[in-house]
């Protein structure tokens, strides 16, 4: 069984929700959807996490972090605030959102399992959980093109100002960009603003590499080769990879789908709504680039290619 909480996270769309599903697979972790989100749902249940999220991509500053302290240590070891879910509820399906993380953590418990969030919005605070809360986090990182063709095919625009609004996110990790940071956000060119998020987002992940509790992932190694790269993969997270595990990544893996789908609801294991999918993931990526016209690719190619360098082929940890 596992000995640690795991986080999976990443840039939006760089397939997060994918790695985490697989890992569920392993039926030794406790998914957990985007608790730092700032939409409800996802997030704003504080029976998850009792924690007031203000921002996209919240920052936890280790200089003021006794109310985050306090909410993780109860969500990684899924103790379940019913009192507070209720007092926040808005509608039926908050209602059996609620009903659901309450029986899964309590079962959960009871099982031995450890929390598993899979949460985007947790890049910039990996190093604190990974540090301060003992989380093992696995960073997913995904081709620029084929990120930021998802974001097109889904009409998402980044706000790059929510960066700017956190003064202890720019001070401890993202100062050095403010310029181009500041530059993106004013320009109103949505191309140029995605650029920057991931060139800015993924610098920040090539710093953090050598933090012993920390892993990078490419997407398009564990798409193209989903076996032999889980199985890795769930040794680094030390996770079991059983024929059940197998079967059910092998499935998942290559069954037909449409992955241009943005989000999906499901009922398996629970009401929720995630951007996993079953998949042919070999060739979901060979059609990454279909989204974005030659032009738009040679411009991404340009400002982004001496960041993806430093993402080699993922070896085994």
């Amino acid at each position: 069984m596992p000995t640690a909480p795991l986080l999976v996270t990443g840039l939006p769309r760089s397939g997060t929700s994918w790695t985490g599903k697989m890992l569920e697979a392993s039926g030794q972790v406790v998914y957990v959807n985007e608790p730092m989100s700032t939409k409800r749902p996802p997030g704003g249940s504080p029976g998850v996490l009792n924690a007031r999220v203000r921002h996209k991509f919240q920052y936890v500053d280790p200089q003021d972090d006794g109310e985050w302290r306090s909410a993780f240590r109860d969500t990684l070891r899924l103790r379940f605030h019913p009192l507070a879910e209720i007092a926040a509820v808005r509608s039926p399906y908050h209602v059996a959102r609620g009903a659901k993380y309450a029986a899964a953590f309590t079962l959960g418990s009871l099982r031995n399992k450890v929390a598993m969030l899979d949460d985007p919005n947790a890049l910039f605070s990996a190093p604190w959980l990974s540090e301060t809360m003992g989380v093992r986090t696995v960073v997913v990182v995904r081709d620029p093109v084929g990120m930021i063709g998802s974001w097109r095919q889904l009409g998402w625009k980044p706000d790059l100002g929510e960066w700017l609004a956190q003064p202890a996110l720019m001070r401890d990790h993202l100062g050095d960009d403010r310029e181009s940071i500041e530059r993106a956000h004013a320009s109103g060119d949505w191309l140029e603003q995605m650029i920057c998020l991931w060139t800015v987002g993924n610098r920040f992940v090539d710093r953090i590499r050598d933090h012993d509790r920390i892993s990078i992932w490419r997407y398009e190694d564990l798409a193209h080769d989903p076996l032999d790269r889980y199985e890795a993969l769930y040794r680094w997270c030390g996770l079991d990879f059983s024929t059940e595990a197998s079967d059910a990544i092998r499935e998942a893996t290559t069954a037909s789908g449409d992955q241009h789908r943005g989000f999906a609801w499901t009922l398996k294991g629970g009401i929720s709504r995630t951007a996993f999918r079953r998949m042919d993931s070999r060739a979901a990526v060979s059609q990454q680039d279909r989204r974005l016209d030659p032009s738009e690719i040679e411009r991404v190619r340009s400002a982004t290619d001496a960041v993806l360098t430093s993402f080699p082929r993922t070896t085994a940890a």
